[in-house]
């Protein structure tokens, strides 16, 4: 092979590699960007999912001490929970759904904010209130179980019936038999359980209850009924004042 075909073959060997090279440093200058443009996004919408189910939780346990305000904080968790789910699901994913599949990731994503909210709310505040904390950590577990298969593109929804869904059904199960034990053990116990200010405080009587005053003029304990007081001594005169005792003569 001559010198000019060596030549030639060099540089059709480097031809080719240079623009390669070119274009993964122009990939690089410009993925560098996007990932910095995304990493916002991508932390909100991991922080939304547990600011959501956190407003979520609280206001499932105390609902019964403010009906209104504990709904509307409710409504503000499922608000930002389904904001992080569209942010995570459908802006910062590759592949767009369509609108069949954006309704039900919707709807399972707020029966799983729920399903959570139930299920860590009530592990959280079981002391302050262990009946409701009885009932709403096994129904959270189910809850969010079936809404997390649901939501799952990669899970067929038919795996709720399968063997870990027979494992959360039992699960729960013994769950609520066990803590609703332990919440009738802990109300039947003196000072047992909380209600954040819900009850009424026992009043402060620190001394014992004051005595109502007899009359001067009661008869001794064991003198008959018909007793009357002594009678008072006469006045000197008519022109001295009389002591008033309240009294009428």
């Amino acid at each position: 092979m001559t010198s000019p075909q060596l030549l030639g073959t060099r540089t059709a060997d480097a031809s080719p590699g240079a623009p390669a090279t070119g274009r993964a440093a122009r990939r690089k200058r410009h993925a560098s960007p996007a990932r910095t443009r995304s990493l916002a996004a991508r932390y909100l919408g991991y922080v939304g999912y547990f600011v959501g189910a956190g407003l979520i939780s609280g206001a499932v346990v105390h609902h019964p001490l403010d009906p209104d305000r504990y709904t509307r904080i409710a409504a503000y968790g499922a608000l930002v929970f389904l904001a992080a789910t569209v942010l995570n699901e459908f802006v910062l994913t590759r592949e767009r759904p369509g609108l069949p599949r954006l309704l039900l990731v919707m709807g399972a994503s707020l029966l799983l904010s729920f399903g959570i909210g139930m299920l860590s709310g009530g592990l959280q505040h079981f002391d302050d209130f262990p009946a409701r904390g009885a009932v709403l950590v096994p129904t959270g577990l189910v809850v969010s179980f079936v809404a997390y298969v649901i939501k799952d593109a990669d899970t067929p929804a038919p795996r709720v019936f399968g063997p870990v869904g027979l494992a959360v059904l039992v699960t729960a199960a013994l769950a609520f038999l066990g803590l609703r034990e332990v919440a009738a053990s802990m109300e039947n116990a003196p000072g047992g359980g909380h209600s954040h200010g819900g009850a009424q405080e026992p009043a402060e009587d620190g001394h014992a209850p004051a005595a109502t005053p007899e009359h001067p003029a009661a008869p001794a304990p064991g003198a008959p009924s018909t007793a009357k007081p002594a009678p008072a001594k006469p006045t000197p005169s008519k022109s001295a004042a009389p002591h008033t005792d309240g009294h009428a003569h």
